[in-house]
């Protein structure tokens, strides 16, 4: 199994910003279940108003792998003004904008299968056309690809 580390990735912002999710925790739920999570904690806002990552990876009874990917990008809200008493509150999270993920694969599947339609997903979902190499190292490729979770 791949070792849980950072999470590197570039947003979609006209001047694109390097992102850092680091390594939250790994569970394992059941006998069939691996769970693991990142946080960006670099930034100057409450934990609960950092962008989060989560995958697990699952086996059902029937031989198919569930592997499963979300990412959570909270939203502060703006602060204007104060109160007659001169009290400013503190800005709160006023929404959540959230990437999911879901594939299925059976047992006798293989990795090359895995990886293309995963990359056919990627480039028709992002209006790619042009031939790009897929990425295959990183927590996500992994777990899509190899069906590996970290620990």
């Amino acid at each position: 199994m791949s070792s849980i580390s950072n999470v590197v990735a570039f947003d979609g912002a006209a001047t694109p910003v390097s992102h850092t999710l680091v390594p939250i925790s790994v569970a394992r739920e059941g006998r069939t279940k691996v769970v693991a999570e990142w946080r960006e904690t670099g930034l100057a806002v409450p934990t609960i108003a950092q962008p989060r990552l989560r995958i697990s990876l699952e086996k059902y009874k029937t031989g198919v792998y569930k592997a499963d990917a979300t990412l959570v990008v909270p939203v502060m809200e703006s602060v204007a003004g104060q109160n007659a008493a001169g009290y400013t509150a503190a800005p709160k999270v006023a929404h959540e904008m959230t990437e999911h993920l879901t594939s299925y694969y059976h047992e006798r599947s293989d990795v090359a299968g895995r990886r293309l339609v995963r990359q056919l997903g990627l480039n028709i979902f992002g209006g790619v056309t042009t031939s790009v190499t897929p990425v295959t190292t990183g927590p996500v490729p992994e777990l899509f690809d190899l069906l590996v979770a970290p620990t």
